[in-house]
């Protein structure tokens, strides 16, 4: 029979969390020596010895073992060979069920800052193409059709706005997990007269956990990292869609910098925006982690089972994923270059101004919906004899339309875009404030 002792070992993913799982049993082997539950003297050589295990993890010298399963006996086995008995006490008053849950969400609120930190960076990232390109009109577009002139400053601020959304399901998150689990014991509390307010000021957390039962079983924070996560892929892959979509020979809108391109094999003249299509990919394996979690929760009877064990693996990687994404981004938007004379010339298109023409009979006091008709035919009628609407004869305009008169052919891209000159629209002055609101927002989160 196949020997199979290692399927319930996590030591070789779990190994990640020595810092937080450190942390916390330093925190707690002191609270235990405040209230007399353990001697000053064992508390202040767990605490010192704890400090030789992390420099032992970090110069990669610790004697990692299978057989102990798991982080928390490893540290504890390491920790009792190092200072002798007085390692045994350190576990007074604590479960590994509520020792994880600290773990976890020490773990998950770093996470939550180095996310945060790397939203901004591709914010910042976007703020500067807008201001690079502050004047340049593009095509907008509806069904991937060209639709209405638009500046290329407010299709990017559009992303802005989206990872902004995404700073505050973060936020949400961490406020959620500002609750420190550790005094729960393995589900019913612990029989020792512990401080777990204590040890939650001195881990930074705002509050203790009210009922140990849920402390010990609550992954909700880990679903809502995910959820947020996947969200936040979700706006990075529309912007990579774009980015795949621009860069295109058909399109020919930008043009990425070569490190983040590469060729074919065979086709020496691609240049393929490889590093936008792997983070559309990687969106699909954060989704997938975010149903893992959802799915190992779905049945999970109260308290702790070692089901939960089945957290960890998938969050490291929506957390890798994700922080190397935003990574990525911030260094490759910065390079992107647009082809301003042919984005210019396809937002100047005449059928572009379709809807332009059709606000300009209603100027004229005709009815919106009569407009739109008259519009639909006229576009038709120059579909049809291959002409552009700039180039009809104000007779040929006044066919479909008595109101037309010359003061037709004043209707250009930019005056359609000046012609959005209401809030959250793409008039310039109107873009102008939503950079200066966008530059304040990472202003004020610098300064935080």
């Amino acid at each position: 029979m196949q020997d199979h002792s290692d399927y319930t070992v996590s030591i070789h993913y779990d190994r990640r969390l020595y810092r937080q799982d450190i942390a916390g049993s330093k925190a707690h082997a002191d609270m235990l020596a405040t209230q007399g539950i353990i001697p000053r003297e064992d508390a202040d050589a767990i605490i010192s010895g704890l400090s030789a295990v992390q420099e032992e993890i970090e110069q990669g010298e610790f004697p990692w073992d299978p057989a102990l399963e798991d982080l928390h006996m490893n540290i504890e086995r390491r920790l009792t060979d190092l200072i002798g008995p007085a390692g045994a006490r350190l576990h007074t008053g604590r479960s590994r069920n509520d020792q994880i849950a600290l773990d976890m969400r020490l773990y998950t609120r770093a996470a939550v800052g180095d996310t945060v930190a790397g939203l901004r960076s591709v914010q910042r990232a976007l703020v500067g193409l807008a201001e690079q390109y502050i004047n340049v009109v593009m095509p907008g577009y509806t069904h991937l059709q060209r639709a209405q002139p638009v500046l290329f400053a407010h299709h990017m601020l559009a992303y802005f706005e989206m990872l902004e959304r995404d700073v505050g399901r973060f936020a949400d998150c961490a406020g959620r997990m500002d609750v420190l689990p550790l005094g729960s014991g393995a589900l019913a509390g612990v029989p020792y007269p512990t401080d777990r307010n204590a040890v939650a000021s001195v881990l930074e957390f705002s509050e203790i956990s009210p009922n140990s039962m849920d402390a010990v079983a609550d992954r909700d924070f880990l679903a809502e990292f995910h959820s947020a996560a996947a969200i936040a892929m979700m706006h990075v892959s529309r912007l990579s869609e774009e980015i795949v979509i621009w860069s295109s020979r058909e399109f020919d809108f930008v043009r990425l910098a070569d490190e983040f391109t590469t060729g074919s094999s065979i086709m020496p003249q691609k240049r393929n925006p490889d590093f936008a299509e792997i983070a559309r990919g990687k969106t699909g394996r954060v989704y997938g982690s975010l149903m893992g979690i959802l799915t190992v929760l779905k049945g999970l009877p109260l308290t702790y089972n070692r089901d939960l064990q089945e957290d960890k693996e998938g969050f490291f990687d929506t957390v890798d994923t994700l922080l190397s994404t935003l990574s990525v981004f911030a260094d490759m938007l910065p390079g992107m270059k647009l082809n301003t004379d042919r984005v210019e010339f396809l937002a100047g298109e005449s059928y572009m101004l379709a809807t332009d023409l059709a606000d300009y009979l209603v100027g004229k006091g005709v009815p919106f919906r009569d407009a739109h008709g008259v519009m639909r035919r006229l576009c038709q009628h120059c579909e049809a004899g291959g002409l552009s609407l700039s180039d009809l004869p104000i007779d040929e305009y006044r066919r479909f339309a008595p109101q037309f008169d010359d003061d037709v052919y004043a209707i250009t891209a930019a005056a359609s875009v000046a012609a959005r000159d209401n809030p959250g629209g793409t008039a310039p002055n109107r873009v102008a404030e939503g950079l200066a609101r966008a530059k304040n927002i990472l202003a004020t989160a610098g300064a935080q």
